[in-house]
C-alpha cells in the first residue's frame, strides 16, 4: 500500500523511542567454531497451531485476471498456488494455503469521479446504488480465486476496507473526516448485510467457502485524500466502539443465516496499536479492547468470530532489536488472554533500512534477489516465534510496480514498472522474484494444522543476523519441517539432536539461494545439516 503519507506520524509516535536500540550491529556476537552447532528439537514441546500462509488479491488481479492471456494467468497461478513438484523433486509453486479476496467499495464504476487517481487502486462493488446486486463484477479477481480452488488451497479470507460509495458520508471511497467511519447514519446494518450477502452469493457462485472475513483494514489511518483532492486508494478510519458494532451486526447475520463465516478483527496498522495506548484516538489497545472479559467491547461471546487479532507488521521492523521488542509487547499481551490467536495478516517493505539490508535502502526499487527475501524471511520467523503468530500473510501476490510489494512481479520487458495506466493492462512479463520462493519455504512445507515445535537455545535478537531455525510437525503424518534462514555471511553446520528418531535417518533440504529456487537437494546426514550463507533452507523428514 501507498503509506507514504503516514511514515511521519508513525516516526513520532512509533519509531523514534526505538532509535536507540541500534540495529544488527548492536547484536551479541556470534560465537564461531568449527565444531557443529546442535540443534536441539522437541516435538513433543508444542507452540501455535499454523493456520496458514497467504497472500492478497488486491487490486493487480483483477486486471490481470481480466486481461492477461489465459497462458500467462495459470503461470502466475501456479507459482502462488500450485503444491506439485516437477520431475526432479522442486516444487512448482508456492503452495499458498490462503487466498484473501477483496471486496471493493465501488470506485471503479465511478471512474475519474471516484477522485482516486490511479485506476489500479480503484475497486469494483457488486452491489449497485439501488441495492440490486451484479455478482459479474470481480471478473479477474473472481477468475483467480477459481484458479485458488482449483489448485486446492485451503482457506479463503474476503476482506474490505471501505463500505460500497452509495452508503459513506461523502459517496466516495476515502474518508471525509478523521477518526470514525465513512458511513452514513443508520447504514452499518445495510453494510453487514451487503459483506454477508457477498459472501453467501460468492459461495455458491465460485463453488468456495469463505472461513473468514475481515471487515476493516487499518482503522488508525485516517485515509482522506491528499492536499490535491485525490486519494490513493479506497479506506476508512473507524473507532474501537465501531468495529465492536459491526462485528455484533455481522455476527447475527452470519448465524442466521447459518454460514461457518468467521470474523477475523483488527487488521491493525502497525501492531503497537493491537497491545498498547499510543494516541487516544479510540483506535488503540485492541487486544484488551476487544478481549478482555471486563471491556464493554469484548467480542468473545459473540457466534461466527475467531479467536484471533490480527495487525499488520508495518513499521515495526527496524531496527532488529525494536523487531524483537515489539513482538515479544505483543506476545505477552495475548497471552493474558488464553485461546487468543494472533495472525500478521498484511505486509510488504515501507520501512528505510538503507543499502546494507536491501537495494535501494527501502520500499522504493523491486529487487528480485536475495536481500529483500533474507530481509522479509527474518520477520516471517520472528513473526512466528517471537510473536507466536498462527498465520502469516503478504500484501499483494502481484505488482506492475517499480517497488517492494509483490510476490511476483510484472513488467514491460523494458523498464522494471510503471503507475501509467496501461502498463500490463493487457499483458507483459511474469517475473518471479527470491522472495516468492523463501515465503515458500514455510508456505509449501508448512501446512494448516501443523504445530510449530520447540527449538532450544536461540537468543532472538543474534539469531536475527545469524541462523534463524524454527521446526514444525504434522501429528498425522509425523512429518517433521526445519526452516533454516541464514543471514550471515558464513557457512553454518549443524548435528540435530531431536528428542526422537528420523524415519530413515535422513532429511531432505530445500533451498533458495540466489542460484536456486526452492530446489531439492540430496538428503542430508542430520549430524552434518549444512546451511549456506544467505540462504533459506527448509529441510523435511519423518519422525517415527
Amino acid at each position: 500500500m501507498n503509506y507514504l503519507s503516514r511514515i511521519v506520524i508513525l516516526l513520532l509516535v512509533f519509531i523514534l523511542p526505538f532509535l536507540a536500540c541500534g540495529s544488527e550491529r548492536d547484536a551479541p556476537s556470534v560465537p564461531t567454531s568449527l565444531e557443529p552447532r546442535g540443534l536441539k528439537i522437541n516435538p513433543e514441546r508444542e507452540l501455535q497451531t499454523i493456520d496458514g500462509f497467504g497472500a492478497s488479491d488486491a487490486w493487480r488481479c483483477q486486471m490481470v485476471g481480466k486481461y492477461w492471456p489465459e497462458e500467462k494467468k495459470n503461470a502466475i497461478a501456479d507459482l502462488l498456488f500450485s503444491k506439485e513438484t516437477d520431475e526432479k523433486g522442486n516444487p512448482k509453486g508456492i503452495g499458498l494455503s490462503i487466498w484473501r479476496f477483496y471486496l471493493g467499495a465501488g470506485s471503479m464504476e465511478q471512474g475519474t469521479n471516484s477522485d482516486i487517481s490511479n485506476e489500479w487502486r480503484r475497486g469494483e462493488c457488486f452491489q449497485s446504488p439501488d441495492g440490486t446486486y451484479d455478482w459479474n463484477k470481480q471478473e479477474g479477481q473472481r477468475w483467480f480465486l477459481r484458479a485458488a480452488r482449483e489448485r486446492g488451497v485451503e482457506k479463503y479470507l474476503t476482506f474490505t476496507i471501505s463500505p460500497p460509495v452509495h452508503m459513506t458520508i461523502n459517496g466516495k471511497a476515502f474518508s471525509p473526516q478523521k477518526q470514525r467511519m465513512n458511513i452514513k447514519a443508520g447504514m452499518m446494518p445495510d453494510y453487514a448485510n451487503f459483506l454477508v450477502d457477498c459472501i453467501e452469493n460468492l459461495q455458491n457462485k465460485e463453488e468456495v467457502t469463505f472461513d473468514y472475513l475481515s471487515p476493516v483494514n487499518e482503522p488508525q489511518w485516517d485515509w482522506m485524500a491528499g492536499s490535491n483532492g485525490k486519494a490513493s486508494q479506497e479506506g476508512t478510519p473507524a473507532i474501537n466502539r465501531e468495529l465492536f458494532e459491526l462485528t455484533s451486526l455481522l455476527s447475527e447475520k452470519l448465524s442466521e443465516r447459518g454460514l461457518s463465516t468467521t470474523i477475523a478483527l483488527g487488521e491493525a496498522g502497525a501492531i503497537n496499536y493491537l497491545y498498547d495506548k499510543v494516541n487516544n484516538e479510540m483506535r488503540d489497545n485492541q487486544v484488551e479492547e476487544f478481549w478482555s472479559p471486563t471491556s464493554t467491547l469484548n467480542i468473545g461471546s459473540f457466534a461466527n468470530v475467531e479467536n484471533v487479532i490480527t495487525g499488520h507488521s508495518y513499521f515495526s521492523v527496524w531496527p532488529i532489536a525494536a523487531q524483537i521488542e515489539h513482538r515479544q509487547k505483543l506476545d505477552a499481551r495475548i497471552k493474558q488472554y488464553p485461546g487468543l490467536k494472533y495472525w500478521q495478516t498484511e505486509y510488504c517493505i515501507l520501512e528505510q533500512p538503507g543499502e546494507s539490508e536491501i537495494p535501494g535502502g527501502a520500499g522504493n526499487q523491486r529487487d528480485l534477489g536475495m536481500k529483500t527475501a533474507l530481509f522479509v524471511a527474518r520477520i516471517i520467523h520472528n513473526d512466528l516465534v517471537v510473536a507466536n503468530a498462527s498465520s502469516w500473510q503478504w500484501w499483494t501476490a502481484l505488482t506492475r510496480a517499480d517497488y517492494k510489494d509483490g510476490l511476483i512481479y510484472l513488467d514491460d520487458g523494458v523498464s522494471n514498472g510503471s503507475q501509467s495506466p496501461e502498463y500490463c493492462k493487457q499483458d507483459g512479463f511474469v517475473r518471479d522474484s527470491k522472495l516468492l520462493w523463501a515465503f515458500g519455504n514455510y508456505s509449501f512445507f508448512v501446512r494448516p494444522g501443523m504445530k510449530r515445535i520447540h527449538v532450544d537455545g536461540q537468543d532472538p535478537v543474534q539469531a536475527s543476523t545469524d541462523v534463524m531455525i524454527s521446526a514444525y510437525k504434522d501429528a498425522a503424518t509425523k512429518k517433521l519441517v526445519v526452516v533454516a534462514i541464514n543471514a550471515s555471511n558464513s557457512e553454518r553446520t549443524y548435528k540435530l539432536e531431536l528428542n526422537g528418531k528420523l524415519k530413515n535417518g535422513k532429511l531432505v533440504p530445500y533451498t533458495t539461494s540466489e542460484h536456486s529456487n526452492l530446489e531439492r537437494g540430496s538428503e542430508v546426514n542430520p549430524n552434518k545439516i549444512v546451511i549456506a550463507p544467505k540462504t533459506v533452507v527448509t529441510l523435511t523428514g519423518e519422525m517415527e
